[in-house]
């Protein structure tokens, strides 16, 4: 072990080591190279032929994976309390995990698994930066990273990481990320809307060393910290990641200990080859060999919202996704054709595509198997250079990189769920899911404690779940990157979001996408300001005015979100009166009838940060799931529940599902009117006769309106973009709609 060589009054003191550190006399160069070598020639980890410590010592072998994993989960566990934020306390938006000597994980915790991969990107980038030489990896070292280009999901994602050595040799990395309250930036919030390039985002740490010795350096303590709006919630949580790191280190250093040193080497090779192999014989069983289509949309509505006039414009992102099964469960994911990137933060780099492809396949095909970089390996994959899925540019802004990661695996969803229905396995279909946008933002200064409170609840980790092909979905309780949701206890949020009490938080009906299997329902929630001063809110990506997906097989979206909030309120006289306020805007537009004031409802679901005084209404919502299969299919006693559970209202459930009765509110029962809603169902199946036509006349009447342009100026905006980015794509959209060779859109001035 690289034990401590002394104890001083400085703190733990480690012997230095001099390079090569790495294996069997290599540098880190050496061994990285030398294992792309490999598995580029061989298709396999390291090239191995066999894993024969798992296969002749199995027990062992076992062991071995479930004492790392588990030091890891109970590194998490414990280290969340050392923080104070509750979107580390309360919701665990932590995760830990251990990677090789080269940057490949072995193992990891439960919590934000997205960022399994992201991890591996930034230590390999300090090896490929020859790191071992330059600045020195030493026992004990700490680095920090959330450079987007070089291996996050989002800027306010931030890696603490920390190698492991034996006798002198680096043996492992282990890494511990959090999700920050603020991270400084151009507005206040964790997820901006207003950023445009890399210098509006707010701090970042590009693979820097930060400390060594276990400590942390006094200058970047302070750098940080001031960089930031919440410096107490920053330094806690750094602590709690590097606390879980160097529980971690312990568990490994100990389990060497143990089973030696070679043992340990040995399991860590074969355990990632083996979540390879884990992949493809998944694949193999569980996919349809197949070519399967599919895309989304992420409109960007900032023509009156953006505060840069380089992104004073509406928008749209194409985001389309291919997936090929071959028969020897071979795996491939291919996003040619997607947008370039744009002046607006929802740019993803391409080591956040391959996070959102990984926690997907961790969900939906390696939930009960060894999960590591194996699986990562076992996928073909193109993001394209210089699109909005893999801009490789550092100067973009990256901050809220979820408005293109979530949409575009929404398809990527859809494909596998078709792969899986063509072999049968209907229940592991999932139609889709809501993105996890429309939380509250901001900040503001709250008077009677003098301080600055951040407005960063989590809530919207949990959404509604799409249907599967034999169940409806989940209920308010689903987040793609972070399968354990949890949208946290109201008292948790008010305990550091002093100055925006709630008023309520409630079931939101109509929001579920209707099917023979309905989407999970979404929820609704309203908050005040209430002694406070210098408040500033807003709402963030999901957009509400158009579908960034569909359902499955005749299923329906989810609704779409919608802003609405008020100022210059009568809220004070009304409580001062015990008169009615607004807990809620069920049915639509019934908040107005309940507070007097400045009421601003727009279709869009996201706007800019804008001042609010002590009184103002804002009222927010999260999605439902999206539908599986045809309405008219769906058994009418389980209508006749959703309306009675709020899931949705009687005008709805007629004009959707041709169910027709009275709801008595007050006992919240529905009496079902047999006749009528035979003739209603009828006269359902009637329009859908007058109204279906081929889709050879569907392709008709469509190619006709391109060619005339009669499309909205952010698809012309969207389609010219790609057509310009992509020439195999070009090719592709112009060949299926019969155009010429060079057509493009006419588009407007404006546009």
């Amino acid at each position: 072990m690289s034990k401590p060589d002394r104890q001083t009054d400085a703190g733990t003191q480690y012997e230095r080591v001099d390079p090569p550190i790495g294996w069997d006399d290599q540098t880190l160069h050496e061994m990285l190279e030398e294992s792309e070598r490999l598995r580029e020639e061989t298709g396999r980890y390291q090239g191995l032929e066999e894993l024969e410590l798992k296969e002749e010592q199995p027990f062992e072998y076992e062991q071995m994976y479930s004492r790392l994993r588990g030091a890891l989960v109970s590194a998490r566990e414990t280290a969340l309390h050392v923080s104070a934020s509750p979107i580390v306390r309360e919701i665990g938006e932590l995760c830990f995990q251990v990677y090789t000597p080269e940057g490949d994980c072995i193992a990891l915790s439960t919590g934000i698994i997205v960022h399994v991969h992201t991890g591996s990107l930034a230590i390999k980038y300090m090896i490929e930066q020859d790191y071992e030489h330059d600045r020195t990896i030493q026992p004990g070292d700490i680095f920090c990273n959330n450079d987007n280009d070089l291996g996050n999901v989002h800027t306010t994602d931030v890696h603490t990481i920390v190698p492991i050595f034996h006798e002198g040799e680096l043996v492992a990395w282990v890494d511990g990320v959090t999700h920050q309250v603020d991270i400084g930036g151009m507005t206040r919030g964790h997820d901006q809307l207003a950023s445009t390039t890399r210098y509006e985002d707010g701090l970042y740490a590009t693979c820097e060393k930060i400390g060594e010795n276990d400590e942390i350096y006094q200058d970047w303590r302070d750098r940080a910290q001031r960089a930031v709006r919440t410096p107490m919630y920053w330094d806690l949580d750094e602590k709690c990641r590097l606390a879980g790191c160097h529980m971690v280190r312990d568990a490994v250093e100990s389990m060497i200990d143990d089973v030696g040193v070679d043992t340990f080497k040995q399991f860590s090779r074969e355990a990632v080859e083996e979540g390879r192999q884990t992949l493809h014989s998944r694949v193999k069983e569980r996919f349809f060999p197949g070519t399967y289509r599919d895309a989304s949309f992420m409109p960007v509505p900032f023509e009156d919202e953006a505060w840069k006039p380089s992104a004073k414009q509406d928008m749209m992102n194409h985001l389309p996704v291919e997936v090929t099964v071959d028969e020897e469960g071979g795996l491939e994911l291919d996003m040619e054709g997607a947008s370039p990137p744009g002046p607006h933060p929802y740019n993803c780099a391409e080591g956040a595509m391959e996070g959102g492809l990984w926690v997907s396949l961790t969900q939906s095909i390696l939930h009960d198997g060894k999960v590591n970089d194996g699986s990562y390996f076992a996928v073909d994959t193109n993001y394209p250079d210089g699109s909005i899925v893999n801009p490789d540019d550092p100067s973009l802004s990256y901050h809220t990189s979820w408005g293109s990661l979530m949409p575009a695996y929404n398809a990527f969803w859809k494909n596998v769920s078709r792969a899986f229905f063509a072999r049968g396995f209907r229940e592991e279909v999932v139609s889709g899911y809501s993105e996890t946008g429309d939380p509250v933002q901001g900040g503001g200064w709250y008077e009677p404690m003098d301080d600055y409170f951040p407005v960063s609840p989590f809530e919207h980790s949990c959404q509604g779940l799409g249907a599967s092909a034999v169940r409806d979905g989940l209920d308010y309780g689903y987040a793609m990157w972070n399968p354990e949701s949890d949208m946290g206890d109201v008292e948790e949020w008010e305990l550091i979001e002093w100055g925006l009490p709630y008023l309520s938080r409630q079931v939101k009906p109509n929001t579920a996408g209707h099917g023979k299997y309905r989407g999970g329902t979404g929820w609704e929630g309203i908050r005040t300001v209430s002694n406070s001063e210098d408040v500033s809110l807003y709402k963030h990506v999901v957009p509400g005015v158009g579908f960034t997906t569909s359902g499955m097989a005749g299923g329906y979206p989810n609704a779409l979100n919608y802003s609405l909030r008020a100022h210059d309120t009568d809220l004070e006289e009304r409580l001062e009166n015990g008169e009615p306020y607004p807990v809620g805007d069920s049915p639509t537009e019934s908040f107005e009838e309940q507070i007097e004031g400045d009421v601003r409802r727009t279709q869009k679901g996201m706007y800019f940060p804008e001042e609010f005084e002590n009184g103002d209404l804002l009222h927010y919502q999260m999605g439902g799931g999206t539908g599986y299969g045809d309405p008219l299919e769906r058994p009418i006693d389980l209508i006749v529940e959703d309306v009675e559970e709020g899931i949705y209202t009687p005008d709805i459930v007629e004009q959707v599902y041709g169910v027709v009765g009275d709801f008595d509110e007050d006992d919240r029962e529905f009496e079902l009117d047999e006749e009528a809603t035979e003739r209603r169902r009828e006269e359902l199946r009637d329009e859908r006769r007058e109204e279906t036509r081929s889709y050879d006349e569907f392709h008709e009447e469509e190619r006709e309106r391109i060619e005339d342009g009669d499309v909205s100026d952010p698809a012309k905006w969207m389609y010219d973009g790609v057509l310009d980015q992509s020439e195999e794509w070009a090719a592709f959209f112009r060949e299926f709609w019969d155009l010429d060779d060079g057509f493009r859109f006419d588009q407007t001035e404006e546009a």
